[in-house]
């Protein structure tokens, strides 16, 4: 497939990419341009992932494919390479940003991912044909993977990992962050933990990407046909407030905890509800 390009004079060039520091004065591109348009989420991570982290990339990618998100990534060893494959392993849509030429595979093992990308998703750098995988492109292509997104995940990272540029590009400018927790005798999970110590929301599981995105919460109709007078006046508490503490919750209902927690329990048990660092959430069913 023969590249394009666009430049920020074009209609098509994202608008997500206008108002970053140091924009791409070109894009070079070939695929579908119109996931740019799309809700777009970043997930990245160390080329040196464990199995824990390799499997967690895969399923939040088939989460976000199959509900319609483009996933970002830079088709590197490891978690990139897993979260691309979960997507397109769901049928969903996947952009590959390059550290290197259109015509260069980097790695070379991932050819046949970077055809499927080119021709189900789409192919991104801001670097011309010929392009080398130089190791300093890599920092500097991260703002454009953070840049296209409104969300980043960042699933492993060691202590200096390029996972960790990505996560602090985001959050220079205005998008979420979110880190997987890992074992904290783990090499592997040291800048992701370190990312939660310091602030940044946890991926308590999967499903948690959708509901931060707004695609998975509960029917109302089902939860008016499931849940009692009580339960569902709670319900709606929740979906009005996004989260609440057991007590904001007994504030609403004017009612105590010994009143308030078993019915919350029943909840939980149903589906509709999860309990998180000392908030209650609306799950995500």
């Amino acid at each position: 497939m023969n590249q394009q390009y666009i430049t920020p004079d074009m209609a098509a060039y994202p608008d997500s990419l206008r108002d970053i520091q140091n924009r791409p004065t070109k894009l070079y591109y070939i695929g579908d341009l119109s996931l740019l348009s799309k809700r777009c989420v970043s997930v990245v991570g160390s080329r040196t992932a464990n199995a824990y982290g390799k499997s967690t990339a895969e399923a939040i990618g088939r989460q976000l494919g199959s509900k319609g998100v483009t996933v970002v990534s830079g088709m590197a060893r490891g978690i990139d390479t897993c979260v691309h494959k979960g997507a397109l392993q769901a049928g969903g849509a996947t952009v590959a940003v390059l550290g290197c030429g259109l015509d260069v595979c980097y790695p070379p093992e991932n050819q046949k991912l970077m055809d499927e990308i080119a021709s189900k998703g789409l192919l991104l750098s801001e670097y011309p044909e010929g392009t080398k995988a130089e190791r300093y492109h890599f920092p500097v292509r991260n703002r454009i993977i953070s840049g296209l997104s409104e969300l980043t995940v960042v699933v492993q990272a060691r202590n200096r990992s390029g996972a960790l540029i990505t996560a602090e590009l985001a959050a220079e400018q205005g998008r979420e962050v979110m880190a997987v927790p890992g074992n904290i005798d783990s090499q592997y999970n040291l800048g992701n933990n370190k990312l939660i110590s310091e602030g940044v929301n946890p991926l308590i599981s999967v499903a948690d990407v959708l509901g931060v995105l707004g695609l998975n919460k509960p029917d109302p109709q089902e939860a008016k046909r499931r849940l009692s007078e009580t339960e569902y006046q709670i319900f709606g508490i929740l979906e009005e407030r996004g989260e609440m503490s057991v007590d904001e919750v007994c504030m609403a209902l004017g009612k105590t905890p010994a009143y308030v927690n078993p019915i919350l329990a029943v909840m939980e048990m149903k589906g509709f509800i999860f309990s998180a660092m000392g908030k209650i959430f609306l799950a995500n069913v």
